[in-house]
């Protein structure tokens, strides 16, 4: 059995190996240094997350998730304004070259409209909400010059109906209580499950970007799940983020890392 004790202000870690065979090296002391070093970042991630807990404003309940695939939905409900400033950065991550564009979730057109300003070649919607899709049709009937198509329905009913694109714009939300569970509770990042899908339908070279809901830095398992995808991944960050105290979303702080994933 081997154990490790890491002790700070405010809290003590242990780490208890029983299993003899596990993280076996050619060398002990290459072992002592993994189990060290992940001590140490473990330690160091505790106390950034303190730190960063003083930012937090308090939110409120979250929004109702029992069908969110057809039941109409607010403004709010669909993106909150806070959000704004990461959708533009967003668009300038993957719309750089203005090739075909594929947006996964219309919401209030907000991204939308910002991609057209790109004047992008193509731009490809999907979208299932119908109270959505009635918002997206009053939206394109200002742009009938503009090459734009929606897929209605799911983007994992639609896949085997998208093309190749040169950038891949994701934000959507969880649409039942089952998805909220598998995406978020127990994912890195809720679009780690279309992360597949982005990569098989960019160009080389094309660009993906996300949400992803991490306020300065990505996790490491972050980190390996983007690098399975894409070959190059670089980030920014958007701060002074004004998250009202009452927000019902899932970020709590004033940054948001913006990511641009190229395959």
């Amino acid at each position: 059995m081997t154990r490790r004790i890491h002790r700070a202000n405010g809290f003590q870690t242990t780490l208890q190996i029983t299993d003899s065979g596990f993280l076996k090296t050619p060398r002990p002391s290459q072992r002592n240094w993994l189990l060290n070093r992940c001590l140490r970042e473990f330690a160091d991630e505790l106390v950034h997350l303190d730190a960063l807990a003083e930012s937090f404003v308090s939110g409120r309940d979250g929004l109702s998730i029992a069908d969110r695939a057809t039941v109409p939905l607010s403004d709010a409900e669909i993106m909150e304004d806070w959000q704004i400033p990461v959708m533009q950065a967003m668009v300038d991550a993957v719309c750089g070259d203005r090739g075909d564009i594929l947006e996964i979730g219309f919401g209030r057109g907000v991204a939308s409209e910002m991609i057209q300003k790109q004047h992008v070649n193509s731009h490809t919607i999907v979208e299932c909400n119908p109270s959505v899709i009635e918002r997206f049709h009053s939206w394109r009937g200002q742009r009938l010059d503009a090459d734009i198509q929606l897929l209605e329905g799911r983007w994992q009913d639609r896949t085997d109906e998208l093309s190749e694109y040169d950038g891949i714009f994701f934000h959507t939300y969880p649409l039942n209580e089952e998805e909220f569970v598998d995406h978020v509770v127990q994912s890195v990042t809720f679009a780690a499950h279309f992360f597949p899908t982005a990569a098989a339908h960019l160009r080389g070279g094309g660009v993906f970007t996300y949400l992803t809901n991490e306020s300065d830095s990505l996790s490491r398992a972050h980190q390996r799940l983007l690098f399975r995808y894409f070959d190059s991944v670089t980030l920014s960050k958007v701060n002074e983020l004004e998250i009202p105290d009452d927000t019902q979303d899932a970020m709590w702080t004033d940054s948001m890392v913006v990511v641009r994933a190229v395959r």
